[in-house]
């Protein structure tokens, strides 16, 4: 064994190392997945009279394949169509998700591409930079607002917990209209690892490969990923974070108190 596999190398990226067993995911015994369709394993069919299936199939999902890879409990706090609005105004409350009995010691968060089809549509505006507030209900009602409104929101419930913010991949043929807001949300997801604690972000659209003609064909299903790309999309994940932790391990060298009943008297408020 060569312990150097352990430590990040000179120059190592994100992505050069494929942790396929999970990594250091394992690290934490509980993490929930924020998203909408493809943090949910949704699949897309073609029904006899030609119409579309959508599935919420959450065991197929990227977070419950890294669940089983690194041996974590994993929540899914998602479903197809999800917007960072309708997560904290409806589906959140609706289902739970805020239960603070459902506390984890890291989140993953997945969301935007629904946010940009409703600003193209003229239902919510963007937002700015500025929207990224110190407190909650200061965040106005834009995408970027929301979005913090949530970290805000887990942050109270698990105050020491670690958020990965992914951003989208590079897609060959992306609907143009969504292409300036990909940018922006990508802006912003640095802005709130800037001005929060304990927030890395998940740079796919930097590191990670183009989804291409070749790369539909071997993990697409219609619109949406297939079992393939559910899997390749954890392993992916698991990848990056195991690199932000080897990146930066004191960081991460108390994460077995977040959650547990010591939380308090080792790390604080």
């Amino acid at each position: 064994m060569d312990i150097k596999d352990f430590y990040i190398r000179e120059g190592e990226k994100p992505l050069d190392r494929l942790a396929l067993d999970g990594g250091f995911c394992g690290i934490f015994r509980t993490i929930g997945c924020i998203g909408d369709s493809l943090s949910s394993g949704e699949f897309e069919g073609i029904l006899e009279d030609g119409k579309k299936l959508y599935y919420d199939a959450y065991d197929y999902s990227w977070g419950q394949v890294l669940g089983r890879m690194s041996g974590s409990k994993v929540y899914n706090f998602s479903h197809g169509g999800m917007s960072a609005k309708q997560f904290y105004e409806e589906s959140a409350p609706k289902f739970d998700w805020f239960d603070p009995e459902k506390a984890c010691q890291a989140y993953i968060f997945a969301l935007g591409v629904n946010d940009m089809s409703q600003v193209n549509a003229g239902q919510i505006e963007f937002g700015e930079l500025s929207d990224i507030c110190e407190n909650e209900d200061d965040c106005p009602k834009t995408v970027i607002g929301y979005y913090t409104r949530i970290i805000h929101k887990y942050k109270k419930i698990s105050p020491h917990a670690k958020f990965f913010l992914m951003n989208m991949p590079r897609c060959a043929g992306y609907d143009k209209p969504r292409l300036p807001y990909v940018d922006k949300l990508t802006e912003a997801l640095y802005k709130m690892a800037e001005i929060f604690e304990n927030i890395y972000v998940l740079d796919i659209r930097k590191y990670g490969p183009e989804y291409d003609s070749d790369f539909n064909r071997m993990f697409y299903l219609l619109g949406h990923l297939n079992p393939m790309g559910y899997i390749f999309t954890a392993k992916m994940v698991a990848s990056y974070i195991d690199y932000i932790i080897r990146a930066n391990p004191e960081d991460f060298k108390q994460i077995g108190f977040v959650c547990s009943k010591h939380e308090k008297s080792i790390l604080g408020d």
